[in-house]
């Protein structure tokens, strides 16, 4: 009786055709490209998204920061999971998450939808993004092979940012805002399909999941969040504001309790014993609320007053991405020698002295020098001081908590990013109001009666008074993002002390750093 030949036995949880590594990172890249880009892709519709669903200019901000808290908030969590449920299984279970999420946020009809895909978009994200990177380690030998990894999977990081811009504006344009949220959806679904048959599944370590800090942390946030937009909509008096911030002091004090008593907690609060990265987090907090800032009124501004297209408004950014890798390059090549401190403070006043220029934004400043100037001076500071950051919070940590201690200040760019936006929304939505009452008599003291009508109807001002309260708003808004900076330059000038021995280690992890996301 003739025998089928012996197949091969394929082991629980192997890849179903090994030995391709040029498209297992192509997978992994892939994902990253999908989870940074997100972040700025959306950024270019905001206008049409505020006209789409009836958003007020305060609330818009939500779109952006229903992703990064959640996706900041559990970032850390996501990594722990990847290390103890295998980090195949979860990137896939990201993935997949993040895939369905942005389907729906595409078929929102009310804001409330829209909101809650963005949040799930980002928990999606915060399982898969560290997961991804992990994986290199397991999938890629020791050596060039894994540093050749890690070089596509920055350089990826990088270009996302500028590559969601373009991605956004002619989605936009051509088609429609929706898109930038259906395009992850067969990206997403093909990374699914093909994670399986080319990345192997890794080793489970035995672990405990912090779920109490994580939620608390999150909410927390969440809360404190919602209180600064709910207060400059209602006032600071207004009894949900002032509940929200109670409810943000309150979990975020249970917060603290439960990560001091966690057997593994998911932020080690040793992470903060050691200044200079204790330094770090706070340098990374204010820059990254300046920069959320800077890139939501700037789409703002040129699409609602220059007039911009939504690709010509993705063009328009495309020179503080090439700023920012510019500095980080910089940066990247000189901190063996001249130590993380110079970078610090010279990237942070670059950063202050750009954001200062933009305050005298008004309707009558052009992109050149309402918008060009002072943000490129801002994305070369802001080069400066991302690698820089990154190496000094993790140096002098143990190997086996590197992890933690970058993970830690990614998730601290993303929520300072959210927290930073909406006090700046605050600023805006007060400012705003002021003069709009303003220009408002105005308007009808020169308004015709179809005009009158028309504004009796909509409660909205026409041009130029609404460029006027817009630009207004914008410039005090920057005003405030200027001190968030300067709390960035005195913790440089201040809390940073770099060591001889500390240089030592920078100039061995300095190469294998590579630029930000932009």
């Amino acid at each position: 009786m003739p025998t089928s030949p012996l197949k091969t036995q394929v082991t629980p949880g192997q890849a179903r055709r090994e030995g391709r590594p040029g498209i297992a990172l192509t997978v992994i890249a892939a994902c990253q490209l999908m989870v940074v880009l997100d972040a700025t892709i959306v950024n270019i519709a905001l206008p049409h998204i505020q006209e789409a669903l009836s958003f007020s200019t305060t609330d818009l901000s939500w779109v952006l920061s229903a992703y990064t808290l959640t996706f900041g908030g559990l970032l850390l969590l996501g990594g722990r999971a990847g290390d103890i449920l295998g980090r195949r299984r979860v990137f896939m279970t990201g993935i997949l998450l993040f895939t369905f999420a942005s389907l729906l946020g595409g078929f929102a009809q009310e804001p409330w939808q829209l909101l809650a895909a963005r949040a799930l978009q980002g928990v999606g994200g915060a399982i898969a993004s560290p997961t991804s990177l992990a994986l290199i380690t397991t999938t890629f030998p020791e050596g060039p092979e894994r540093n050749r990894a890690f070089g596509v999977f920055a350089a990826v990081s990088a270009g996302g940012g500028a590559i969601g811009l373009l991605a956004g504006g002619m989605l936009t344009e051509w088609l429609d805002w929706r898109w930038v949220l259906f395009v992850n959806v067969p990206i997403g679904a093909l990374i699914a399909f093909l994670t399986p048959l080319y990345i192997t599944e890794s080793e489970r370590h035995p672990g405990r999941f912090d779920i109490a800090g994580a939620l608390t942390s999150t909410l927390g946030m969440a809360s404190l969040v919602y209180g600064f937009i709910r207060a400059s909509e209602e006032g600071w008096r207004d009894s949900l504001t002032v509940a929200s911030f109670v409810a943000a002091v309150v979990l975020l004090a249970a917060f603290a309790v439960v990560e001091s008593r966690a057997r593994e907690p998911i932020t080690p609060l040793r992470m903060f014993a050691d200044r200079n990265r204790s330094g770090t987090y706070v340098i990374m907090l204010s820059l990254a609320a300046a920069m959320f800032g800077m890139f939501f009124f700037i789409v703002l501004f040129v699409q609602n007053v220059l007039g911009y297209s939504p690709i010509e408004a993705g063009l328009a950014f495309l020179p503080v991405t090439v700023a920012i890798i510019t500095g980080a390059g910089l940066s990247q090549r000189l901190l063996p020698v001249l130590g993380p401190k110079p970078f610090m403070v010279t990237g942070s006043a670059l950063t202050g002295v750009g954001l200062l220029w933009q305050t005298f934004i008004s309707p009558d400043s052009s992109y050149v020098t309402g918008v060009l100037g002072p943000m490129v001076l801002f994305g070369f500071g802001m080069g400066l001081n991302f690698v820089t950051l990154t190496l000094t919070a993790v140096s002098g940590v143990a190997q086996h908590e590197a992890g933690a201690a970058s993970g830690l200040l990614n998730a601290t760019q993303q929520v300072g990013g959210s927290l930073g936006l909406s006090i700046l929304v605050t600023v805006f939505g007060t400012a705003s109001r002021e003069e709009g009452d303003k220009q408002a008599r105005d308007f009808l003291a020169h308004a015709t009666p179809e005009q009158q009508a028309e504004f009796a109807r909509t409660h909205q001002l026409p041009a130029p008074w609404s460029h006027e309260v817009l630009t207004h708003g914008i410039s005090t808004a920057f005003t405030a993002a200027v001190a968030m900076v300067g709390l960035a330059l005195l913790t440089a000038l201040i809390v940073i002390r770099v060591r001889k021995s500390d240089l030592a280690a920078l100039s061995g992890t300095a190469e294998a750093a590579g630029p930000p996301a932009a």
